[in-house]
């Protein structure tokens, strides 16, 4: 193990930290320098600001960065950005995008956009002392962050209430102050730490220097003070309603009713069985997270967040809704989003900067409704697929092309192979035995002299 160890890794050059990672872990060291370097950026500019995203950077991950166009939001259109390596999901957004285009759209409304922040320390007095001194001092708290809220407040954000927690029977002198947000038009993550970690400390001293209080009662211990990722009070609602006969014009009103009580069924089957649900959910965020990256967002924070909201119960449950009633079909999602479109990547990473080009430059609460509607849009036609032909006839043709990139197919392999699969099934075997087929057929025969 010593020997691959290094002391000092960070302050190398990038060149320098691939050449010790190409000695040391690779076997062709010229080539992996090559592969490696060949991903840099051209412009110098831009990869010092790629760079600078995160630490001990080498090289570029390149991902495919996709569309989504006809996407009908409140009677808007927009072309969508996605940025995603799954085989069919930009083409199932679009397809689901085109289906909804001609049945009126998505309907999408923010219901909240309340963010959370807590400040956790342990105090072991009288619960009643520490409740009546921060009713007390609760203004002053304010007054202690006005300088960090100030421009905040101006844009009509800032802190909208806060409260003191007691959770002493769950753990002895564990409190909690709980700051409610409003970030306006940014992720608000650091504005947000930043007030925490100023008022913890004012709340700390504020105790220490209260003379009503017996000398042990002084002491308090902040453990931390941090933003939450869970936003139950941050939502979105994106939804598609129309006539059950409009569902499939080729189906009958008969086939169709049948259709629309398949697909409610599916959406139930993920409320009652978390093993669904899962999955189902998943197939939601195979939408959201590829705009939030495509978006310069943090995918990370959503999926923990939405994950959490799918759990709100006491069991993990659909994040998608489904009714069928009075002969019409109904669709919807409630979904907690935390986005920014000023600050962060936003705004450096150039990439990002275009998606919100590409969307009009929306505000945080006109993307929170076009990322929800993407999620809902994947839900859709990965339903439809799921309980019409199944999902693997459209899911594997989209990843045939994956199959023989993987068994190095010529252009006119993969033009005979996709043809050969038109209405075919597509499998991995059998793709390798129709390739081997006509590579058998194409090969020079050698003549054997008798």
């Amino acid at each position: 193990m010593g020997d691959k160890t290094i002391k000092g890794f960070s302050k190398l050059s990038k060149r320098g930290k691939i050449k010790w990672i190409v000695e040391n872990f690779f076997k062709d060291p010229d080539a992996v320098t090559k592969e490696l370097t060949s991903y840099w950026h051209g412009n110098e500019a831009q990869q010092k600001v790629l760079d600078g995203f995160s630490e001990n950077t080498i090289s570029n991950f390149p991902m495919p960065y996709g569309v989504a166009p006809n996407v009908v939001i409140n009677g808007k259109t927009f072309c969508v950005p996605m940025v995603i390596e799954e085989s069919s999901v930009v083409a199932a957004a679009s397809s689901a995008a085109k289906y909804w285009m001609c049945r009126g759209g998505f309907k999408a409304e923010v219901l909240s956009t309340t963010k959370v922040g807590q400040v956790h320390f342990i105090w072991k007095g009288e619960t009643a002392k520490i409740n009546s001194f921060f009713a007390a001092v609760k203004n002053n708290l304010l007054q202690d962050v006005s300088e960090l809220t100030e421009r905040m407040e101006a844009r009509g954000g800032g802190i909208k209430d806060f409260e003191l927690l007691d959770f002493t029977e769950q753990l002895e002198g564990y409190y909690q102050i709980k700051i409610y947000f409003e970030t306006c038009d940014s992720m608000g993550a650091n504005f947000i730490n930043s007030v925490l970690e100023s008022m913890a400390a004012n709340w700390s001293l504020r105790i220490k220097n209260n003379n009503d209080f017996a000398e042990e009662e002084r002491e308090v211990e902040i453990v931390m003070s941090i933003l939450s990722n869970y936003t139950p009070e941050c939502i979105v609602r994106a939804s598609v309603s129309c006539p059950i006969d409009k569902l499939d014009k080729n189906n009958s009103v008969e086939d169709n009713m049948c259709l629309a009580k398949r697909f409610e069924s599916a959406v139930k089957i993920a409320h009652i069985d978390p093993y669904r649900a899962a999955t189902h959910n998943k197939g939601i965020f195979n939408g959201i997270d590829a705009v939030v990256l495509a978006t310069g967002n943090d995918f990370r924070a959503i999926e923990a967040c939405g994950h959490a909201y799918a759990a709100k119960s006491g069991q993990y449950r659909s994040l998608s809704y489904c009714e069928v009633r009075d002969d019409e079909f109904h669709f919807w999602i409630d979904m907690p989003l935390s986005v920014g479109t000023v600050g962060g990547l936003t705004t450096i990473h150039p990439i990002a900067k275009r998606s919100l080009d590409m969307l009009g430059n929306p505000s945080a609460t006109e993307l929170m409704q076009i990322i929800a509607t993407i999620g809902l849009a994947q839900n859709f036609a990965a339903l439809k697929s799921l309980v019409t032909t199944g999902i693997q006839k459209g899911h594997m043709k989209m990843h045939l092309l994956n199959i023989l990139n993987h068994l190095q197919a010529s252009e006119q392999e993969a033009e005979l192979t996709v043809a050969h699969f038109e209405e075919k099934a597509v499998s991995f075997s059998g793709v390798r035995t129709f390739l081997d087929t006509i590579r058998d057929a194409q090969a020079p025969r050698v003549a054997v002299s008798k």
